[in-house]
């Protein structure tokens, strides 16, 4: 009998070690899966946050062809003007007609360029 319970005894060490082992990897793997959706969800607000900001400043500068006649761009012209609010953002202002295209853009580092279009058409002034 005792010879049975020796090699019972030991061909049961170590099975507690690579227990833990194993629960330690299936936990990093967990850690790791949700540090990887925190980073997605800062990428996804960060973008989120500058379509937002764009569309404001699109709003803005129909808002002042509104206000001012006298500044509209001339039939067929564009303009291009550089902005802070977004990393390396523009806004071009370009008239057909009555309509005004208002683009805005800007590039994140490391990103493909973005955009926001909204159009405005302006009659009787």
């Amino acid at each position: 009998m005792r010879l049975s319970e020796s090699t019972t005894r030991s061909s049961q060490q170590g099975v507690v070690i690579i227990e833990a082992m194993i629960a330690i990897l299936i936990f990093s793997i967990g850690v790791l899966g949700i540090v990887g959706m925190q980073a997605n969800m800062v990428k996804n607000t960060s973008e989120s946050k500058f379509r937002n900001d764009a569309s404001y400043i699109a709003q803005q500068q129909i808002g002042a062809l509104w206000v001012s006649p006298n500044s509209l761009p001339a039939d067929g012209s564009s303009s291009n003007t550089a902005i802070s609010e977004l990393p390396g953002g523009n806004v071009n202002i370009t008239r057909t007609g009555d309509q005004y295209t208002v683009v805005v853009g800007w590039q994140q580092p490391g990103e493909a360029p973005h955009s926001y279009t909204t159009v405005a058409t302006i009659t009787g002034l």
